[in-house]
């Protein structure tokens, strides 16, 4: 069995790879061409797919791996690097979701309270992936060391750029951690296959007003790959039944 880890950009991937136990030991990864000109990298026990940014290329690329090799995957995880909603996530912390959330999937609505309606209010699906594994990663990642948030993670299309949309989405989501662009696809395209889920990523920038001279993403892709180093890789792979 291994873990598939689905990336949006190839420097998130590689910082994934890093991290595997072993790795600086081990020769290069075994590169499997996909349909669609992507590259499965595998350094067992993870498998990664740097897919592209947002929901739709994550969920196509997911998919695509998923069918070529899904029979073996314990374990889908959606991972890179992401936006914390402060206080509830710090910079370069790692995140944990306790659930992947479709923030804005859904419709403007004056009748609706703070003038959206998510599909799910609409009646045409859900906006909402339930997670494996939360207590058990968590833990490992505080036992290593890590600075770790667990909560809802969410994925959005367009990132948070201002103060009023962040408002906006932690009023309807008070709870969230983070923000990213690929986990819900990742999510969709698992659930037809069986295949639990998971979204692990590290802080980079504040969801907020854009000041990208705050960000720190070299730190954020340091953390990513403490985070693979620490995980508890047999109990992901050969779950308790």
């Amino acid at each position: 069995m291994r873990l598939l880890v689905v990336t949006a950009v190839p420097v998130e991937a590689d910082a994934v790879l890093r991290g595997v136990p072993g790795a600086e030991e081990d020769a290069a990864p075994v590169e499997v061409p996909l349909p669609g000109g992507r590259t499965l990298r595998r350094r067992w026990p993870v498998d990664v797919l740097a897919a592209g940014v947002g929901p739709a290329a994550a969920a196509a690329a997911t998919a695509t791996a998923l069918a070529v090799g899904g029979d073996g995957y314990a374990l889908a995880v959606s991972s890179g690097i992401a936006g914390g909603f402060a206080p509830r996530a710090a910079m370069g912390a790692a995140v944990v979701a306790d659930g992947i959330v479709a923030a804005d999937l859904g419709a403007e609505a004056p009748e609706a309270p703070g003038g959206f309606a998510d599909v799910a209010a609409l009646g045409f699906g859900r906006i909402r992936h339930e997670t494996a594994h939360v207590a058990l990663i968590t833990g490992a990642l505080r036992a290593a060391g890590l600075p770790v948030s667990a909560g809802p993670v969410l994925t959005v299309s367009t990132t948070t750029g201002t103060a009023a949309r962040a408002a906006e989405l932690t009023g309807r989501h008070p709870e969230a951690v983070a923000e990213a662009m690929e986990g819900f696809g990742v999510a969709e395209a698992a659930a037809p296959f069986g295949i639990p889920v998971q979204e692990l990523r590290t802080v980079s920038n504040a969801v907020g007003p854009r000041d990208r001279s705050s960000w720190v993403i070299g730190d954020a892709l340091a953390a990513l790959e403490r985070v693979y180093a620490a995980l508890p890789y047999p109990a992901l792979l050969h779950p308790k039944a």
